[in-house]
């Protein structure tokens, strides 16, 4: 039944709001002394440590680590590592760039997952995600084209925030794969891949790890900055909010639609850091910008409708 996707879109839709706190957390973190690097650090290392302590504690969680074998946990860490990647060119962009236009800029990646997926994942099937696929990209075009005159960012901003989502594209893949994805399928319905309990923590891990094998080669010290009183809440809050949620709840809703599909449904992150930023920090978007944040909208409802739509209106079509 398409409506039983609902509960997965809306899944989805968490990791979204999770992803697109981030810079704004960033944005307060980094006046009190911090850089991306000491973020990052702090932040790979409280998921991962918080997240072990939770999945450990749990049954469930125990019994998925001993289902895995090592060669794909190693595969799962491998996955983290690639993530630091990810996570060093778009908070490094936050340097240079608004948040609200970093996270407009990140969502070239839904279009890079749809053609990846083609040839190693499970494609979106039918024309309605295709479709919505073209307006959700035309919206992230408006979006990095209504940039302001006399505001033009910084080149090396504009340069970490294009690598960031081709990096991103490239992770989305390789975790639908762990968990299950081929071309014939999605993850849920083929079966065998990783569950999240257990790829998750592995992932997070891998990814703290990486984080500190970049400081030592930018000659960075190994431990970050201490937390300052004033940081502590927005650092928890980029590692578990933006950190162990939109990660976890990624992984479970990609593998019941496909990364596909969830890397579009994904595309309501904007908004999100759009209108966040806005009443946060002031930040103000053109309505260039903001007509291309509608049309990210309206792109996931086109893809998503027989999801969302109302109930009496999906059984009325079934008589």
């Amino acid at each position: 039944m398409r409506g039983s996707r609902l509960p997965w879109v809306l899944l989805i839709a968490i990791s979204a709001f999770g992803y697109g706190s981030g810079p704004l957390f960033a944005k307060w973190i980094y006046p009190t002394g911090f850089d991306w690097l000491d973020l990052l650090a702090w932040r790979h290392l409280l998921a991962a440590l918080i997240l072990w302590v939770v999945v450990l504690f749990l049954p469930a969680g125990r019994a998925a680590l001993r289902q895995i074998t090592p060669r794909r946990g190693l595969t799962a860490f491998g996955l983290g590592v690639l993530f630091v990647a990810n996570a060093s060119t778009y908070f490094g962009s936050l340097t240079w760039i608004d948040a609200s236009l970093a996270g407009l800029m990140t969502y070239a990646y839904p279009a890079i997952v749809a053609v990846l997926s083609i040839f190693f994942a499970h494609a979106p099937s039918g024309v309605r995600p295709w479709v919505a696929l073209a307006i959700a990209t035309s919206g992230v075009v408006l979006g990095v084209g209504g940039i302001s005159a006399g505001k033009e960012p910084a080149l090396i901003g504009l340069v970490l925030g294009v690598a960031s989502p081709i990096i991103y594209s490239c992770y989305i893949i390789l975790a639908a794969r762990l968990g299950g994805e081929s071309k014939s399928g999605t993850g849920a319905s083929r079966g065998g891949g990783i569950p999240p309990l257990a790829a998750v923590p592995l992932s997070l891990a891998g990814t703290s790890f990486g984080v500190f094998v970049l400081r030592l080669a930018t000659g960075r010290d190994l431990l970050p900055i201490p937390i300052p009183d004033d940081a502590l809440l927005p650092i928890l809050g980029v590692a578990t909010i933006a950190g162990i949620v939109p990660i976890g709840a990624f992984y479970a809703g990609a593998q019941r639609l496909g990364a596909a599909r969830a890397a579009l449904v994904s595309t309501v992150e904007p908004i999100f850091t759009i209108v966040a930023a806005g009443l946060v920090f002031g930040e103000r978007l053109t309505p260039v910008q903001l007509l291309g944040g509608a049309a990210i909208l309206g792109a996931v409802v086109v893809a998503e409708w027989e999801a969302i739509r109302p109930t009496q209106a999906r059984r009325g079509r079934g008589r």
